[in-house]
This record gives structure tokens, C-alpha cells and sequence, in this order.
């Protein structure tokens, strides 16, 4: 239900800028004059803390907090702009200050690079824990917010006012990029909105018809068996007689208990979460992120699901199922609804569900997202939009329904544009099989709006490190974005 992967890997992304000018290195005096150095010895970066204001939006509200942030000053040169990546839903990775292509656009740049953590998420904790009631104060708004006030801060202390500076993020940071440079165009010059699903919906099956098209795009049989075996699955599910073996099939970790719709929807988004996750990332260069499981593909998952020698289509299914725990070191699956209640209600910040709570909190307020089966034009069934949405009552308040999600989706859409977002300086790239493009920018909204959308390529590929299976329009993508940037970065 989150920016797949986004809320279980907790990946926070960013983009870059490139210019062909020679690198020029500093004088220690000039450098230290805008910044005091932050990157350690062996490439790392130091983790530093900002004073934010929990509300940003009630003066009479002092409550403070410290939010987590890096710096990668390698490159800093005094004419140099500042490239500011927002952290989003999950843990900032401090890898991305020393991987990464937008280093090689600071290189050749002479940028200074800092990262911000996202409020509420990995060590940036504004609250005691995270209570319905504490979660109040996460919102795109209040993050937007953070933003702004960290960019003024340090301009003004370190002497980067005159700086132009560029707002990167992918995934939900990219839209919250977009939505930097549009609410505060004084204080971030440009931005690159990478993978940014910046339309809010409630229902969005469009996920799923895309990783339709991209499972066939490897092989048109590919979907049609999935949907064969989802089927089947479905049919078995109605006989309690068959439990035992759908148990041992999917390597469950305790007996398939099925008292609702719920607990067979999570069962069934469960499994086709393999799938979903698989097809977001497919190929993209993330091992440097210590992602695992980058070797599992479209190709893979098809290759699996048209061997004959392993049986049936249901079969092959459930042999998908077992591939993913063997290749994430999982003695089972748990496919318990209650469970997934248990560990989503706990607000604690050691939660088992940190990072997954505060995501979905963010779903039911503002954004929606949910992945639903409610489209004929996808090979998976039985976790339709009601499912999704009960969620939040269960998990939140009973007071958070269809209707209020509905109109906090409109809200969002209201405050930001959606698809018709009016502002300058912003590029939105996309990957043809990334199944959040149906969200985002894909055409050219005005001449300093483009689009690029790139063929074949998952979800925010043109922001990891170049490498040799990268196709060719990736890398042209990248070059892209240098020429734009570049030309607006002169402006």
C-alpha cells in the first residue's frame, strides 16, 4: 500500500545536476568560509542534527525537535550551487552522500550536497512515539515546512544565501521537490521530480495494470499466468479443506486462518506484493543502498512462472512465493492479518511496523495510493479498495473512511496542482515500467516543465550510479537532465 518498497526499504533518493566545466579546487580558506568540513576521512558522512519547530503552522507552539541530516561538501567550491535531497518515507540512507549520479554532477559542479531526513522517519522522531494523536504533525505540509525553515537557516549561517539551490528527491521526495519549488519558489531556484507521483487517488488499480503490461513486455504469456494461478488460489481459499497445503505450499508460518475478507485480501496482497516489488525496481543498480535481492527480475519471475517441470501455474506461484523467502533469508511467510494489526497499531519507534505506520497514516490523510484489484486489466484478485480503506479505521481512527479519504485527496490535489502543477524549473522523470508513472508527469507540461519518459527503466533509475547494463535512453535521460539543469542553473 505504500510507494512499494519506498515504505519497506525506507529508500530515500534524490537527483543532481552535471556541468562539463573542469573541477576547480578551492583554497581551505574559501572552503571553510561557506561550510565547515562534514565529510569524514573514509567517504562517510557525519550524521548532523537541525533544530526544527514541531508546528510550523502555530506560533504559540514551541515545542522544538532535532531532525537528522548529512553533508557531502568533497566538491564545495565558493561559486558552487547547493543541491538540498529530501529524505522521505523511511530511514535517510547516509550512502547516497558518497553513490550516487548526482556526486558526479557535484563533482563537475563544484556543489555542496546535503540530504534532510523526513519528520517522523528513521531517527528524525519530532514526538515521545507515534500516537494517533502525535501523528498529526506528519504531513507533506509540515515536511515542506521543515524544508524551508532548514534552507534559510543555513544559508544564513553559512554564507549560502547567494547560492542557487536545487531541490532533488524520487518517489514520494519527488513530488515533495515539485512541491518545494512551487510553494516556496524563493527559496529553491529548481527541482527534479523523479518518479514523483504528484496526482493524489484514493483507488489507483492503474498500479497493477502496469505491472500487467510490464510482466507481458518480458513475455506475453507471463501475466496471463499469473492470473491463472491468482485464480486458482482464490477458488481454493473458499474450501477450508485446502488450507493445510496452501500452508505448506506458500511456506506460511502458521496454519492459513481465514475468519474474514481482510485476512485473505492481506494473504493475497501478500503474495503479489513479489511481483509488485519486483517490477518497481526491476534492474535497478541499488546493491550500493545494501538493497538485497536486486538479482530477482521480471525476467526471473517469468522464467518461474512458465517452467512446466514445477507443475501448475498455482504451483509456480507458490514457487515464486518460496524463491522471495529463500532470497530475503525468511524461515516463513506471515500472511496474518492480525498480526500485521498488532505490529502497525504499535507506536512505539522500536515497532516492527517503523516506517510502514507512518506511511499508511500518510495514505489515510492525504494521499490515498491504494494499489486495488478493482481493474479487469491485471492478473491479481481479491484485495479490493474497501480493504485497503478499512485499513486506516483499524489501524488509526475510526473516524478516517472512504468519504474523509476522498477528501483528503482532493485537498492535496488542491494545495498542489496535481497532474496541472503551475510553477517553473522543475523536470519529471519517469520509467515506462515503473508502475508509479501513472501518477506522475509523463508529458511536457510546459517548456520549463518537461517530462522525460524513459523506456524500459523502473522506478527511479536515472538517480543510481551509471553502470554497464544501464540501456542506452537511461543514460540519455541523465544527460537530459544535466542540459536542463545546467541551463537553468545559468538563468
Amino acid at each position: 500500500m505504500a510507494l512499494r518498497s519506498d515504505f519497506p526499504a525506507g529508500v530515500v533518493l534524490a537527483l543532481f545536476v552535471f556541468i562539463s566545466a573542469s573541477f576547480i579546487p578551492c583554497e581551505a580558506r574559501v572552503r571553510r568560509h561557506f561550510w565547515p568540513k562534514h565529510t569524514l576521512a573514509n567517504g562517510s558522512a557525519e550524521e548532523l542534527w537541525f533544530t526544527q519547530r514541531l508546528d510550523h503552522f502555530n506560533g504559540a507552539d514551541s515545542r522544538i525537535w532535532k531532525q537528522r541530516y548529512f553533508v557531502n561538501d568533497t566538491f564545495f567550491r565558493s561559486d558552487g550551487p547547493v543541491f538540498l535531497m529530501i529524505g522521505g518515507e523511511g530511514p535517510a540512507n547516509p550512502a547516497w552522500m558518497q553513490f550516487g549520479s548526482w556526486l558526479t554532477y557535484a563533482q563537475k559542479l563544484g556543489a555542496l550536497c546535503l540530504m534532510l531526513e523526513h519528520r517522523f522517519y528513521g531517527k528524525s522522531h519530532p514526538t515521545e512515539d507515534m500516537s494517533t494523536l502525535n501523528l498529526q504533525y506528519l504531513s507533506s505540509l509540515q515536511a515542506l515546512a521543515d524544508l524551508a525553515h532548514f534552507r534559510v537557516v543555513m544559508a544564513d549561517s553559512h554564507g549560502l544565501a547567494d547560492r542557487k539551490w536545487v531541490a532533488f528527491g524520487g518517489s514520494y521526495p519527488g513530488s515533495l521537490a515539485a512541491w518545494f519549488r512551487l510553494k516556496y519558489p524563493h527559496l529553491v531556484h529548481a527541482a527534479v521530480a523523479t518518479s514523483a507521483p504528484v496526482h493524489a487517488v484514493v483507488n489507483f488499480p492503474e498500479y497493477l495494470e502496469v505491472v500487467h503490461r510490464s510482466l507481458a513486455a518480458e513475455s506475453l504469456d507471463c501475466p496471463l499466468l499469473v492470473q491463472k494461478a491468482s485464480d486458482t488460489l482464490l477458488e481454493r481459499l473458499k474450501d477450508p479443506k485446502t488450507y493445510d497445503n496452501i500452508t505448506k505450499d506458500f511456506g506460511l508460518c502458521e496454519k492459513l486462518q481465514i475468519q474474514s475478507d481482510k485476512d485473505s485480501a492481506y494473504f493475497l496482497e501478500t503474495l503479489a506484493g513479489n511481483f509488485m516489488d519486483v517490477v518497481q525496481y526491476n534492474q535497478d543498480n541499488r546493491e550500493f543502498e545494501g538493497a538485497i535481492g536486486t538479482n530477482i527480475t521480471i525476467q526471473v519471475l517469468c522464467g518461474v512462472m512458465s517452467d512446466a517441470s514445477l507443475g501448475q501455474p498455482y504451483d509456480r506461484y507458490a514457487a515464486v512465493a518460496r524463491l522471495m523467502l529463500q532470497t530475503f533469508s525468511q524461515k516463513c511467510l506471515d500472511a496474518s492479518y492480525a498480526n500485521y494489526l498488532r505490529d502497525m497499531r504499535n507506536a512505539s519507534w522500536s515497532s516492527p511496523a517503523s516506517g510502514g505506520r507512518q506511511w499508511v497514516y500518510q495514505t489515510c490523510t492525504e494521499f490515498g495510493f491504494y494499489q486495488s484489484t478493482d481493474s479487469p486489466n491485471q492478473p491479481f484478485g481479491g484485495f479490493p479498495l474497501p480493504y485497503h480503506v478499512q485499513q486506516c479505521a483499524d489501524i488509526y481512527d475510526p473516524s478516517l473512511t472512504l468519504d474523509s479519504i476522498t477528501t483528503a485527496a482532493q485537498q492535496t490535489n488542491e494545495r498542489y496542482g496535481g497532474y496541472d502543477i503551475r510553477t517553473s524549473r522543475i523536470v519529471f522523470p519517469n520509467g515506462s515500467i515503473d508502475p508509479w508513472h501513472a501518477l506522475g508527469i509523463t508529458r511536457d507540461l510546459s517548456d520549463d516543465l518537461p517530462a522525460i519518459f524513459i523506456q524500459g527503466t523502473a522506478h527511479c533509475a536515472n538517480m543510481y550510479p551509471a553502470w554497464d547494463k544501464d540501456l542506452p535512453q537511461l543514460s540519455l535521460a541523465r544527460d537530459h537532465v544535466f542540459l536542463l539543469l545546467h541551463k537553468w542553473l545559468t538563468q
